[in-house]
């Protein structure tokens, strides 16, 4: 089957399951005591083990809970399809920290005792009890000013000892997820997403990994917000998404599996889920304002016609597809190397040797 076909099948496969599971729920199906890879559980996450990262942090804060919401709404989702989940994630926001890592020193993994209003007994009947760690550098415990770990930090240090030791998983997760992200992460922004960085670890570890996203409201450019409801929709078709994934044994290392879920109005549906490539669009103009020796750091969105931020150049990309109301759903390999037909002339250059 090619990878479109394909991805239509999951998308329907998604939509059907997150039916079934909202249905068990609602008719007394598998109660908070019965957890995932207890017998008779048919819930389609049943037995999974998923470490659950972002680049948002943990703390779920701020007033307008961009700093982690996205991440409980995931975790909800997932012990409701019956996975064990374990939260590892940035103690503070790392947003665009990419893949970078932190080589030297000491890392401290600190359980949240009192989780956000509302998501408190979302994973009551998991082995594991959804366990909330947020993960931040120096040998001492995490505090205000304490700097944080990175995405990637937190995927290498679960999956290198401290998933064993907390949580008692000596052979490590089955699957990464992070997310879902704050906002979009496509095209250009792919580069520098911490979200995306905690994926591209995990597949380094040889866990495979999927990223979710979700999308501001693309007609509101002067307050960039991810309305409540898209977050909640993220998490339950990636809850549904993935099942399909590990129904057919799509779970892979190869390529970290992206998803950006777009906004939509209270009630509605997105058009569809398609497979994109990352697009080349440049998304953010960044602005640099001197003050002497000191730079204050800015930016704003590209306009379409900017002769400072590059166009688009491929045939399906996933910003252009996002914002006209499907999931994006795009590969993104460890190296990130382009495997389209465009650098072929450029490949039979470098094969004759430069001349």
């Amino acid at each position: 089957m090619n990878r479109r076909r394909t991805l239509t099948a999951l998308a329907a496969t998604s939509t059907v399951l997150l039916a079934c599971t909202q249905a068990r729920a609602a008719h007394g199906g598998p109660g908070p005591g019965l957890g995932p890879g207890h017998e008779g559980d048919r819930r389609p996450l049943a037995g999974l083990r998923i470490l659950l990262s972002n680049d948002d942090s943990m703390q779920m804060a701020r007033p307008n809970a961009s700093d982690g919401k996205g991440l409980y709404e995931v975790r909800r989702a997932l012990c409701a399809a019956g996975a064990d989940v374990v939260v590892m994630a940035p103690w503070a926001n790392q947003s665009g920290a990419g893949t970078s890592a932190t080589s030297a020193g000491a890392l401290t993994v600190q359980r949240r005792d009192a989780l956000p209003a509302g998501y408190a007994g979302d994973c009551s009947g998991a082995p594991g009890g959804g366990a909330v760690y947020g993960v931040c550098k120096g040998a001492a415990p995490c505090g205000p000013s304490t700097p944080s770990a990175t995405p990637a930090d937190t995927v290498r240090l679960a999956t290198r000892g401290a998933l064993a030791a907390k949580a008692g998983w000596k052979d490590g997760p089955d699957l990464v997820v992070a997310g879902s992200n704050y906002g979009p992460n496509v095209a250009s922004v792919v580069n520098e997403s911490g979200t995306v960085g905690a994926a591209l670890a995990a597949i380094d570890e040889g866990v495979p990994a999927v990223a979710l996203n979700s999308s501001y409201d693309p007609a509101v450019t002067d307050s960039l917000e991810v309305a409540d409801h898209t977050y909640r929709r993220t998490a339950e078709f990636g809850a549904g998404f993935i099942a399909g994934l590990r129904q057919r044994d799509l779970l892979t290392t190869e390529y970290v599996v992206n998803v950006n879920y777009p906004h939509h109005a209270p009630g509605q549906r997105p058009r569809g889920t398609v497979w994109t490539s990352v697009g080349t669009q440049k998304l953010v103009e960044p602005r640099y304002t001197a003050h002497g020796d000191t730079f204050t750091i800015g930016g704003r969105l590209c306009a379409a016609d900017s002769p400072d931020c590059r166009p688009e150049s491929k045939r399906r990309p996933d910003f252009a597809l996002l914002q006209r109301g499907y999931v994006t759903v795009t590969p993104v390999g460890p190296d990130r190397t382009h495997t389209g037909p465009e650098p072929r002339p450029l490949e039979r250059f470098v094969r004759g040797g430069g001349h």
